[in-house]
């Protein structure tokens, strides 16, 4: 396989991983095209590479950078803005399980501490009912916030031997 199309391959299948992990396929293809390239692109770069338009590459680029997956680059004697991605895969995941955790888990908890305090006695059976199912969905989201903060505190070769352990 040549690099061009192995390149493509990739750029396509990033962008399906990405899309599991609640970022949209452009915003991942754009990021599978700065992790795999050698020097900083700029934004008429990315948009010919992957055949979008300047809008779409600019929206992505700083939905990107919002998640910490990238970052802006200075070219001495350029006045374009370039653009680099993470090259190291256990921080790229790290950051996006940080923003995973922002975006999804911070968000249920406020809601759930919102809907807990219902009025009338809760005693009550169906108030009974929704505060206990809002008490065990608020443990479970407990128990991932943990387990994140855990993953996202871990230093790589710990998780690595952790996880070796638990597929024994």
């Amino acid at each position: 396989m040549e690099l061009k199309e192995a390149k493509e391959k990739f750029i396509q299948a990033w962008g399906t991983l990405g899309s599991n992990w609640g970022i949209n396929r452009t915003m991942a293809q754009v990021h599978a095209l700065l992790m795999v390239s050698p020097d900083p692109l700029s934004a008429e770069d990315i948009q010919d590479e992957l055949n979008i338009s300047g809008g779409n590459a600019n929206m992505n680029l700083r939905a990107l950078i919002d998640w910490g997956l990238i970052s802006k680059v200075h070219k001495p004697g350029e006045r374009k803005e370039f653009y680099a991605a993470e090259k190291d895969i256990w921080k790229v995941f790290k950051q996006v399980a940080k923003e995973r955790r922002k975006r999804e888990i911070e968000p249920i908890f406020r809601v759930l501490e919102d809907v807990s305090k219902i009025s009338g006695n809760p005693k009550e059976k169906n108030n009974k009912a929704f505060l206990e199912t809002v008490k065990g969905i608020h443990n479970f989201a407990s128990k991932t916030d943990k387990t994140l903060e855990t993953l996202i505190n871990a230093d790589e070769n710990w998780f690595m031997s952790s996880f070796i352990k638990l597929m024994k």
